[in-house]
């Protein structure tokens, strides 16, 4: 290679495991700083929103500005209580993973507002594509725990008949669409559905969630172009936790500042909001919701966290990032900051906090143990062997049919 000619570019993350955990070259817009448009706004309007950062919550836990939802303290308490319960059912499954009482798990530590706040700001009609890290929505929506539980250890009251790895939820009953581990899929869906609703002349709003990684992929682009062409009331979530498994987010981002600014090339209204703040998080959501349902179309919303934990428990996340660099995290932890909120506004203390914690772990480890009363992963009772044949057509394939005979079943 010789000195005029450019060099091959590999991105690369600024830190190595081994290095300080530092994020001072982040450039963190104030809190209040965004303006907030009518919900009429067109696209191009919201490029600011799509380069900047709402934010609602400031150093002091106060919210200010005009992304303030103004929430009542009984609903801010809410949410915490369903965040609160969201980490610590999470804990608990992952140790029972490590236990080998289960196959898989998948944590959304760092990122229970995006889930929470986003379903507590939508309709429970509203239908809902999620990925494997909204069990929080399921929270939000009233889901049995002992169901999420009997789902993650394969046994007989699994409503997925184990055909599905641990984590990988699905209720029809709460508008919680069947989550794909192909990542992308769920956002063309999302789409269908709710150019479905629209055509019924019904007011249904869609709502789906990918990875920062999956906007590299095809099914992103193909989804904003129709959500863009037919105006489909859909509110796109990119979660921007700083990882797609052991990748970097500058690989899927490219050039691009931010992968909120994407949507803009759509034509859609684009937000980039901080996702470790409840309060902006609800406002944002809130505010695609009553766009997308008032006719003007979809919105895409990139939520900028961090992922606290590995990616699954395959994974191994001090092999490429520095260890503990979620406790540098500029943006802070989401229910530390909610918390924080109701305290300055006189609505919650440590002691209240601390017996909602002891409430939850008791509750957590209750449902468990009646979970395992239904079969365990190792011991059974699991789902009848014919199942796996069931609810795929209504008319069986002739090779499934043979398969069947084969198995005696």
């Amino acid at each position: 290679m010789t000195a005029s000619q450019p060099r091959y570019r590999v991105p690369a993350p600024k830190l190595r495991p081994g290095d300080a955990p530092d994020f001072s070259h982040l450039d963190i817009p104030a809190a209040g700083e965004a303006k907030r448009p009518g919900i009429d706004a067109g696209w191009a309007e919201t490029q600011p929103l799509a380069l900047g950062l709402i934010r609602a919550l400031d150093h002091n836990h106060q919210a200010v500005g005009e992304w303030d939802p103004q929430l009542q303290p009984d609903v801010l308490r809410e949410g915490l209580r369903h965040m609160v319960l969201t980490r610590v059912y999470d804990e608990r499954m992952q140790k029972l993973q490590r236990q080998g009482k289960m196959s898989f798990y998948m944590k959304s530590t760092g990122e229970e507002a995006v889930s929470v706040a986003g379903a507590m700001a939508m309709r429970n009609s509203d239908m809902v594509f999620p990925s494997y890290r909204q069990q929080g929505i399921l929270f939000v929506r009233g889901r049995d725990i002992v169901d999420m539980m009997c789902h993650c250890i394969s046994n007989s009251r699994d409503n997925l008949k184990g055909r599905q790895l641990p984590v990988h939820y699905t209720w029809a009953e709460g508008n919680f669409f069947s989550i794909s581990g192909n990542l992308g899929t769920q956002f063309p869906q999302a789409v269908g559905w709710a150019m479905g609703a629209r055509y019924k002349g019904e007011d249904q709003v869609t709502a789906s969630w990918i990875g920062d990684g999956t906007t590299a992929e095809g099914d992103f682009h193909s989804a904003l172009t129709l959500a863009s062409t037919y105006q489909a009331p859909v509110i796109f979530n990119v979660v921007n936790n700083q990882w797609a498994i052991s990748t970097f987010q500058g690989v899927a981002a490219g050039d691009a500042p931010t992968f909120a600014l994407k949507g803009l090339g759509y034509g859609l209204a684009s937000l980039r909001v901080d996702g470790n703040d409840f309060l902006a998080v609800y406002a944002a959501t809130q505010w695609a919701a009553e766009r997308a349902r008032a006719g003007h179309g979809a919105t895409v919303i990139e939520h900028y966290t961090y992922r606290a934990g590995p990616h699954s428990t395959s994974d191994d996340p001090s092999g490429y990032r520095p260890k503990d660099e979620f406790e540098k995290w500029p943006l802070g932890d989401p229910i530390l900051r909610l918390k924080n909120h109701l305290i300055g506004l006189g609505e919650w203390d440590e002691e209240r906090h601390e017996k909602l914690e002891a409430a939850l772990n008791e509750l957590v480890v209750k449902s468990y143990k009646e979970a395992e009363s239904h079969g365990t992963l190792h011991d059974g009772p699991l789902s009848p062997v014919p199942s796996i044949f069931e609810d795929v057509s209504a008319d069986p394939d002739w090779r499934l049919v043979r398969q069947r005979q084969d198995l005696g079943v």
